[in-house]
């Protein structure tokens, strides 16, 4: 996809009609054979339920997703190795076809917190994260700008190592980041977004004027705990609205406080850059499974909950978004944890951005585990 991201799922592209049914007829077979028990993972437990119980299963464009299915199966889970020459011969079936394929080969499970760790069948939480797409130099810009460094060989002596405040004071570990520099943007928080959400996408100006388009993928952390900024505002009373909008507003009329918030996170995050082909350009960043995450169709979640390459019936209703839609398993975050938690993959750039940072609504999650 080359729009900046994909919040809106685009009008589906005309589907070659297929030559040959992939399947035999289904009919209601899959929703009348008896449900078998009820499967438990170390965080949640799977009860099984009739394809009739997931919302909106008849009307997605379930073809959005099958890229996202394509990328799982680059590295499949050992569950689902088996099916993939199918999802493969499947991906330009119709939206029906697949459907109907999914009835016949798949079991959908509602995820449950365990006994005393929530309401059974309660909603749980969906947030959203994005990579940030940002100008940035080879050299320092004037004034304040933010270096966005590799990691320092002395990472690994040291654990934890330097704080971001440390790094920013004390000479010594000054002196382990010098030479590391990746690039430089303008503004600091940018910087912080950029790493708090664990990569993104810089359009770099090299030293002689010409621009690249080039990736910042995760490498390391300084092993320091990660404490959110928006609650350090939060906590002290400074801010009702812990959105990214809202976090900038006020920095924008308390500038001098702008470095006591960024050291609130004592945590950084290095990258390793990477190059941007045009069909790389299509997709996000690679994700915990090991596989590049498609907008709008993959999520992060515990893997002590649902395993990564599993597809997953997502349903969240409210303020930010309506959604009802096939999506994949494919990373994981420190902030994700617990049954019914995911982190939407929204896309990269501005409005990606901003509908992650609004994003934070109920959660129902059905897993979709071979029969």
């Amino acid at each position: 996809m080359l729009a900046s991201c994909a919040v809106q799922s685009p009008s589906p592209p005309a589907t070659p009609p297929s030559t040959e049914s992939p399947l035999p007829p289904l009919g209601d077979v899959a929703d009348t054979v008896p449900l078998g028990p009820a499967l438990q993972r170390p965080r949640s437990r799977w009860v099984p339920v009739r394809w009739a119980d997931l919302p909106g299963f008849e009307q997605d464009a379930t073809h959005e997703a099958w890229n996202a299915w394509l990328k799982s199966c680059e590295r499949p889970a050992a569950a689902f190795a088996r099916l993939c020459s199918e999802v493969r011969r499947l991906s330009l079936a119709t939206p029906g076809e697949q459907r109907q394929w999914m009835r016949l080969r798949l079991q959908p499970y509602r995820v449950e917190p365990l006994a005393g760790a929530g309401a059974p069948g309660g909603d749980g939480l969906l947030t959203s994260y994005f990579e940030p797409l940002y100008e940035a130099t080879r050299q320092p810009p004037a004034g304040t700008g933010a270096p966005l460094y590799r990691p320092p060989p002395t990472l690994g002596q040291r654990k934890p190592w330097y704080t971001r405040q440390e790094m920013d004071t004390l000479p010594e570990a000054r002196a382990q980041l010098a030479g590391h520099e990746i690039a430089w943007l303008a503004d600091p928080v940018d910087a912080l977004i950029l790493q708090i959400q664990g990569s993104g996408r810089l359009r770099v100006t090299e030293a002689d004027g010409r621009q690249r388009l080039v990736r910042l993928a995760f490498a390391a952390t300084n092993d320091q705990p990660y404490r959110s900024p928006g609650g350090w505002l939060m906590g002290q009373s400074l801010i009702s609205d812990a959105t990214w909008p809202g976090i900038k507003a006020w920095l924008a009329v308390n500038p001098r406080r702008v470095q006591e918030f960024l050291w609130s996170n004592p945590r950084m995050v290095f990258f390793r850059e990477e190059a941007l082909s045009p069909l790389d350009a299509q997709f996000g960043p690679r994700g915990a499974q090991g596989v590049a995450l498609t907008p709008g169709r993959s999520i992060a979640v515990d893997p002590q909950s649902i395993p990564y390459g599993t597809p997953v019936w997502l349903a969240s209703q409210g303020p930010v978004a309506s959604l009802q839609r096939l999506v994949l398993a494919q990373d994981t975050g420190s902030a994700i944890t617990g049954a019914v938690r995911a982190d939407y993959f929204a896309g990269w750039g501005a409005e990606a951005g901003d509908f992650a940072g609004r994003m934070k609504q109920p959660l129902k999650l059905w897993v979709l585990w071979p029969r």
